[in-house]
């Protein structure tokens, strides 16, 4: 099982709002998950970024990987 931590899609057409979740990378983007650790908002301005620090640190000490958007977005909001 390969362990991904990713962007879930929300809000309504247009107007994106994504939560930040654990989920096994064989399920559809918005599918199923394990667990949810954060959520981001791009309209906001500043954008918003928070994650739980310490549950993303535990999940990427167990194998799990994050994909390229949220590994950029802990990056430049200095989570990591």
């Amino acid at each position: 099982m390969a362990v991904k931590i990713r962007l879930r899609r929300m809000g309504a057409k247009k107007v994106p709002i994504y939560r930040v979740v654990v989920a096994d990378s064989r399920y559809a983007r918005d599918g199923r998950f394990i667990e949810e650790i954060g959520f981001y908002n791009p309209l906001e301005e500043p954008s918003v970024f928070k994650i739980d620090a310490e549950k993303a640190k535990k999940w990427m000490a167990n194998g799990a990987q994050p994909t390229e958007t949220v590994r950029k977005l802990m990056k430049k909001f200095g989570i990591e």
